[in-house]
């Protein structure tokens, strides 16, 4: 039986920036319904590996796949709008209201007023931020862990395949953020999305992972389950080891 094509594909990838190599000969498929987590420190290649996956940044070298075609050939308006991204703090429009941020992409993709409005409330239910209640809200009078559910509900309104997720919960209090860990989890595998999330939190990387993938300084040092990880005595996984161990 033929092995199905991975939905993400980074072949021999680099990205430089004049002389400095942020991701050196970076290969990583991602399979559909997979969630993959990039674990590293600050400055390791996490974020940049997700912007090469939906083409806001070019590579220097070597071929970025999502559904089996190259990102280069992608229109990279039409390639964005098929993937959803969750930034830290949500990246939330301040002067719009809740239905209005989480209905932004359908806009784009002009879809009737009504089947907006719809999808919004349904989605905004899904991530227990009742619409009727939220809808008319703006940012700032919800909480962090609120905003952080208005910027998942907003990546996954438009039904994508694919979510990127660049440390969506870094900034929340320990309960918020585990609280939020363990929904998300939840959704995603109950909606069949493939993800790539980036992180810095060994504990959040084991609880949400199929994968892990470990980058120290643009490459990957590690590739394998929370169980193949916690097995490895590779000196990086250790020291990570070693922070849920204390």
């Amino acid at each position: 039986m033929t092995e199905p094509q991975p939905i993400i594909q980074l072949d021999r990838i680099t990205y430089r920036i004049g002389d400095v190599s942020i991701i050196s000969d970076l290969s990583l498929d991602v399979a559909a319904a997979e969630t993959l987590v990039l674990l590293g420190e600050s400055g390791c290649g996490k974020t940049t590996t997700l912007k090469l996956i939906n083409r806001l940044i070019e590579p220097t070298s070597g071929t970025a796949r999502v559904d089996g075609k190259a990102t280069s050939e992608w229109d990279a308006i039409e390639l964005r709008r098929r993937i959803g991204y969750v930034l830290q703090e949500g990246g939330l429009f301040p002067h719009f209201t809740i239905r209005e941020n989480v209905g932004l992409v359908p806009r784009l993709l002009k879809w009737d007023q009504v089947r907006i409005e719809a999808r919004t409330d349904e989605i905004l239910d899904l991530v227990n931020l009742p619409a009727a209640r939220f809808a008319d809200r703006y940012p700032h009078e919800l909480s962090g862990g609120q905003r952080q559910r208005v910027g998942v509900a907003r990546a996954l309104v438009a039904d994508p395949d694919i979510v990127l997720l660049d440390e969506p919960f870094g900034a929340l209090d320990v309960l918020t953020r585990r609280s939020l860990q363990k929904e998300f989890a939840s959704m995603v595998r109950e909606m069949g999305k493939t993800a790539v999330f980036v992180t810095h939190d060994l504990h959040e990387a084991k609880l949400l992972g199929n994968r892990i993938a470990l980058m120290e300084k643009g490459k990957i040092v590690f590739l394998g389950t929370p169980d193949e990880f916690s097995g490895s005595d590779l000196p990086l996984a250790t020291a990570y080891l070693e922070t849920i161990a204390v």
